[in-house]
């Protein structure tokens, strides 16, 4: 995944820590890196969860550690196929391996009636299918 830079060389995407207000520590949150000016912005899919993450945490946030992947179905595709253990998978295998864990995870939360818990996965599938349908064209 790439883009362009504003210096015109192109931005490359890696997982990084980011430090929000000197306390809280961020990790695997995916950003694009200009290797040549030295820019980097929040990979545009998951700005809406960095968003909402850093609103919950407030201006005053306590000492803390947050595994981005926990928070964004994004981030958590981007770990498990940088992981060795999946080093050997293809990335649609791990995409369709998360999606079937999480509607797992949804037939369970609804038979226990659990409607938090619903909500959570619902709003998982929907940002790996918001990102999938901005990624690709569909053909009729």
């Amino acid at each position: 995944m790439q883009k362009e830079c504003k210096c015109g060389q192109t931005m490359n995407i890696c997982l990084r820590s980011v430090i929000y207000q000197g306390k809280v520590e961020i990790a695997h949150v995916p950003v694009l890196t200009c290797e040549s000016c030295g820019r980097s912005e929040v990979f545009a899919a998951v700005k809406p969860d960095m968003t909402k993450l850093i609103s919950q945490l407030g201006s005053k946030p306590e000492k803390q550690y947050i595994r981005f992947e926990e928070i964004s179905e994004i981030s958590h595709l981007m770990v498990a196929v940088t992981d060795k253990e999946h080093r050997h998978e293809s990335v649609g295998a791990i995409l369709e391996e998360r999606i079937n864990e999480l509607l797992d995870m949804l037939l369970l939360a609804r038979s226990l009636e659990d409607d938090a818990w619903k909500r959570d996965v619902t709003e998982r599938l929907s940002q790996i299918t918001r990102y999938a349908m901005n990624t690709y064209e569909l053909k009729l």
